[in-house]
């Protein structure tokens, strides 16, 4: 079965979890777009995505893309399904309108990616950068730049690549080499070759636009060292720069998408931004990527929970335990759903995408609220919740989407293994996302070192706050919520002391500080749910697995950091005591 979109889900969470057309309606530039409009965007793109982009997701996965003398070919039907994508206006849909964007919400374009990718991962990894080269070049590029390039990459006439990654440096982006050199006429002379390029080379727009990471004449060493180009494949005047593939990757997975070694030999590029500031320039579009990698994420384990609910609702084998259930009927075997086992597979992952989407579509209404909103003070919180969140949903998120996928395979046993059912395609394509864009280790280490120590845990503990005063004590399940968002601030505390003894601590619990966050935030979310619908069964019987299957982790990994911090204070007294010691703090 191809992934089929549900629209009705996503308009529970906007409307009646997060209020979305109220907080939208609050902004400026979306003042007119109001719960209609949302419900019409997000049908019709159900609509495509589930008629055109879906049913050729097989096919780019089994034949792939072909490489030739630095060519490469799409799989059959990805080039007319892109024209389509571009010709609906799907890739503006965020943009600004004298961009030649339609100017919605960046929650629906989040949306509609999580559906694409979902649909047709391989597919989506194609438009997947465009919005944020867009913001990066709107925010910090020439006029001329902007001119030139801004409403071609923001239609999606043609497509976008960020090229970091170089084979010697991999995440240690201060050892990148390319070379630019200035011109006389403000140019630059671009050398060098980056690996893992998504979207290097391919068929689907006649123009690529790289924005490559690189350094200038007596840069200095590091990544303060470190310039942006945008070199495109084809010069303003139709001759071909001198850009080259010279590989497409042989992948595990995504073969949909070609993945590319790229060589650059003295190619045209021009700044982006100021010199050496390379970095800052690309954090707009890494950030909105990692945004766009969690929601990929969802997607996945979406897809792969539909495939293993439908099989699950069809495979009959042996009697279920317990009572006799009333889907039995005459049958000698009785439906896998019915089954403990199975039914708490597939529940623990609808509690895992329900609550990661209500986190996920937050942090998109914030993006627009740190953008749009009038009053300074909401800016500020909005910027602080995306950047303490999308840490935690990039990496959360994609380890969910491998691990719930392997998962649901196991609900089809022996036949998930083969191709016929897709459900294998998805686990080794989800596999990638915990590693692009910053693996989930760096993300924890991102979160825990540098976003949450550096002020004792003050901004998330603010954040943890505000989600704290939006439930309501009087409920048990959010009194329960409140209690552990309370843990969850004191633990910033009390690793931020043992750390002054450890410095090494943190980046040892990274990983159990990030889970902790997800299990808090997922917590916050499944409260809200349940207190939207009460008495929706399928929501309640998905909230009843996440307090016993998922929620319980919590009190490990707390425990886990818990025990470190302790031994770290130990060792710390012990060394204090020991004759003639001298410790440093």
């Amino acid at each position: 079965m191809d992934y089929q979109p549900r629209p009705d889900d996503i308009r529970f969470l906007l409307n009646a979890v997060l209020d979305a057309p109220a907080r939208l309606a609050a902004l400026a530039p979306f003042a007119e777009v109001d719960e209609a409009l949302q419900s019409q965007v997000l049908e019709e793109a159900g609509r495509f995505v589930g008629e055109v982009v879906a049913p050729i997701n097989r096919g780019g996965d089994e034949i792939g893309c072909r490489f030739s003398d630095g060519d490469v070919v799409s799989p059959p039907g990805f080039r007319e399904a892109y024209q389509a994508f571009v010709d609906g206006g799907w890739p503006a849909l965020s943009a600004a309108q004298e961009d030649g964007g339609q100017g919605l919400p960046a929650v629906l374009e989040a949306v509609l990616y999580e559906w694409l990718a979902a649909a047709n991962h391989g597919l989506t990894m194609a438009p997947g950068l465009l919005h944020g080269a867009y913001a990066c070049l709107k925010h910090h590029g020439s006029e001329e730049l902007k001119q030139r390039y801004l409403q071609k990459i923001a239609t999606g006439e043609w497509l976008a690549t960020m090229c970091l990654t170089e084979a010697h440096a991999g995440s240690d982006l201060g050892q990148v080499r390319t070379r630019a050199v200035p011109q006389a006429d403000g140019s630059l002379r671009v050398s060098g070759s980056k690996i893992f390029i998504s979207g290097g080379e391919h068929d689907l727009t006649p123009n690529i636009v790289h924005l490559v990471l690189c350094r200038l004449p007596d840069a200095p060493a590091g990544p303060k060292g470190l310039s942006l180009a945008l070199v495109p494949k084809l010069l303003p005047d139709g001759t071909r720069n001198a850009v080259h593939c010279e590989r497409i990757e042989e992948k595990m997975g995504l073969h949909g998408s070609p993945t590319c070694s790229m060589r650059f030999d003295e190619a045209t590029g021009w700044l982006v931004g100021e010199p050496g500031r390379g970095l800052a320039a690309m954090f707009v579009m890494m950030n909105s990527a990692r945004l766009h990698v969690a929601l990929q994420g969802i997607g996945l384990l979406d897809a792969a929970w539909q495939k293993a609910d439908a099989y699950a609702a069809e495979r009959r084998q042996m009697r279920a335990p317990g009572p006799v259930p009333a889907s039995r009927g005459g049958e000698s075997a009785d439906l896998i759903a019915e089954h403990p086992a199975v039914r708490r597979i597939l529940d623990t992952q609808r509690a895992w995408i329900d609550g990661a989407r209500a986190i996920a579509y937050r942090s998109a209404l914030m993006l627009d609220v740190a953008e749009h909103d009038a009053d300074p003070k909401a800016r500020e919180r909005a910027q602080r919740w995306c950047s303490l969140v999308t840490p935690v949903l990039k990496a959360a998120c994609t380890h969910q989407a491998f691990h719930g996928a392997s998962e649901c395979l196991q609900v089809f046993g022996g036949h998930g293994y083969v191709r016929e059912w897709g459900i294998e395609q998805i686990v080794r394509d989800s596999r990638v996302t915990m590693i692009y864009e910053g693996t989930n280790e760096i993300q924890a280490i991102d979160l825990l070192v540098r976003k949450v120590l550096p002020d004792a845990g003050a901004a998330m503990s603010a954040v943890l706050l505000e989600l704290r005063d939006t439930l309501d004590a009087s409920r048990e399940a959010d009194a329960d919520v409140q209690r552990r968002l309370a843990q969850l601030r004191y633990m910033g505390t009390t690793i931020a002391m043992a750390a002054h003894a450890n410095p090494v601590l943190p980046y040892e619990v990274a990983d159990d500080y990030l889970r902790v966050t997800m299990l808090a935030l997922m917590a916050w979310a499944w409260a809200r749910i349940e207190a939207a619908a009460p008495q929706d069964a399928a929501r309640a019987r998905a909230g009843a697995a996440f307090r016993r299957w998922v929620l319980p982790e919590f009190e490990m990994r707390m425990g886990i950091i818990k025990r470190s911090c302790e031994t770290v204070a130990l060792t710390h007294a012990a060394q204090a005591a020991a004759p003639g010691a001298s410790v440093s703090n």
